[in-house]
């Protein structure tokens, strides 16, 4: 039997946290190998690519190109170390206040299965929803948590857990979490500069 039950969802990037891991794991590849840099002009490739069709899976894909297996298992670690630093200061406690209200608290995030649940898993969430990645071609999409895959994200693991889920509240810094938005019943855009809430 389905239940309702109120969900709060909250963004990542430039939500509860300052930066963006993606680009922020991105960087640290490079600054720790050689071979980020060989793929320099199949990035230029994938910028044009980018201004063509924003929405696109292919040019993110070939953004990463040059992640590998052994890539992750080495730099991944100390990379979300690092990375956990740039967490808002409000982040922990506002998602504690959520659950203490009585509310499903989950994260939906566009950011890499390998990088993101480490990056939250002190914050005790009720589900950590993300993107998928191949695991032997970390740079390769099994699915594409943005946009409205977020709301597909959402619904797939309500159907799992049998609830019907209402969405009280949605945190988010990023236009392209319109879709999951607007099936909230209360948008809290924050500025991802500063880390506070804008003003409507």
């Amino acid at each position: 039997m389905l239940s309702k039950k109120d969900i709060v969802v909250f963004d990542f990037d430039g939500t509860l946290s300052a930066h963006d891991s993606n680009i922020e794991f991105a960087k640290y590849c490079f600054r720790h190998s050689a071979r980020p840099w060989l793929f320099l002009p199949l990035m230029a490739v994938a910028g044009v690519m980018r201004l063509i069709y924003p929405a696109g899976i292919l040019w993110r894909q070939k953004m990463r190109r040059f992640i590998t297996p052994k890539m992750v298992h080495d730099f991944a670690p100390d990379f979300i170390d690092a990375h956990l630093r740039e967490r808002f200061g409000w982040a922990a406690e506002r998602v504690a206040t959520e659950h203490a209200n009585g509310r499903i608290v989950i994260l939906i995030s566009a950011s890499p299965d390998y990088l993101v649940p480490k990056l939250v898993s002190d914050m005790k969430f009720d589900a950590v929803l993300c993107s998928q990645m191949d695991e032997n071609a970390p740079w390769k999409y099994k699915f594409l948590c943005w946009g409205k895959n977020k709301v597909v994200a959402m619904d797939n693991w309500a159907r799992k857990n049998k609830i019907v889920p209402r969405v009280v509240r949605a945190y988010s810094d990023s236009k392209s979490d319109m879709p999951i938005m607007e099936i909230a019943t209360e948008h809290v855009w924050i500025d991802r500069k500063t880390g506070l809430r804008k003003q409507a």
